[in-house]
């Protein structure tokens, strides 16, 4: 009895050492501005946020919505590639990024797609074309539904929306666990930010000390946790009874070896919008723009380019 007793307290005292090690105080978005910020971007308030964001580039424009735990950062692949010939418009959605959390509490799809019409009215752009990955490709396809005149033409990139049959990526599990969930808040261990971009890349080779930092850096951003948790939270409406009715021209990007949404999601988007193609990257994951931002640019200018009949 004894020895167990001694056992049991020798684990608990390493699960608190364990704790205590990965209790990371929330960031102050003053210290993460400077690091995070160059001299393209600015700052707009929109339903009592600063968003972080930033026009690159002349020409048609392309607006980039980038996916969950994400930051525009995860565009600048695409906008070095793209800015001699559109006018690339990127920003920090609410719960991620510089931008932060919402002070509504709303993560549902409709409250984002009017952030975005919020937003773009405010910078005085009125047609575009529009580009998600992700989250951000629910968000676009969401949008293009809601306000069709105003997107020209729709990029979706490894997108959501249809249900998931397979489990959800851990990360989000954890989120909706009871207790956990209020833990996450204050416990983010930096090896759980990598394990889950190691999820979404296809090569890992590509996945940097640099790349883990910022978006373990943008996580602990005072109040994203919260957010985090709270947009896991959240029921989604996802109305994909709906895409059929898309009549935007669309292209369909999506990395074969994808682990959050697999590609016959891609397949099914492209059965599914009437005036839609689909190209699959062999070897990629969930974020092409990321991992091949040369050929995914690439692929979409052509697409831009082209002339719609």
């Amino acid at each position: 009895m004894l020895k167990a007793l001694k056992y049991l307290g020798y684990t608990i005292a390493l699960l608190l050492v364990i704790i205590l090690t990965q209790l990371r105080c929330n960031i102050p978005v003053s210290e993460l501005t400077p690091k995070y910020t160059n001299t393209e971007s600015k700052f707009i308030e929109v339903d009592g946020m600063q968003v972080h964001y930033r026009v690159e580039g002349n020409g048609p424009p392309l607006v980039l919505l980038h996916g969950t735990a994400a930051s525009l950062h995860t565009w600048e692949g695409w906008a070095n590639e793209l800015k001699g010939e559109f006018k690339i418009i990127s920003f920090d959605l609410p719960a991620f990024g510089l931008t932060g959390p919402n002070p509504a509490n709303d993560y549902s799809i409709k409250y984002y797609v009017d952030f975005v019409h919020r937003f773009m009215d405010k910078i005085g752009i009125y047609e575009f074309h529009l580009a998600g990955n992700s989250l951000g490709g629910q968000i676009a396809w969401n949008y293009a539904l809601t306000y069709p005149k105003q997107v020209k033409k729709l990029v979706l990139i490894d997108a959501a929306g249809y249900s998931l049959d397979r489990q959800i990526p851990f990360v989000f599990k954890l989120a909706r666990i009871p207790v956990v969930k209020d833990v996450f808040a204050y416990i983010t261990p930096k090896f759980m930010i990598r394990k889950s971009i190691e999820d979404v890349y296809g090569n890992d080779d590509l996945i940097t000390d640099e790349l883990v930092d910022r978006y373990y850096n943008f996580t602990l951003r005072d109040g994203n946790r919260e957010a985090f948790v709270a947009r896991a939270n959240t029921t989604f409406q996802y109305q994909t009874e709906r895409i059929p009715e898309i009549n935007t021209p669309t292209l369909i990007l999506w990395g074969e070896d994808d682990k959050w949404i697999p590609l016959e999601h891609g397949k099914l988007f492209d059965k599914e919008i009437p005036k839609s193609e689909l190209i699959v990257y062999p070897g990629v994951g969930h974020v092409p723009m990321e991992e091949i931002p040369a050929k995914t640019a690439e692929d979409t200018r052509a697409f831009l380019l082209r002339a719609t009949l």
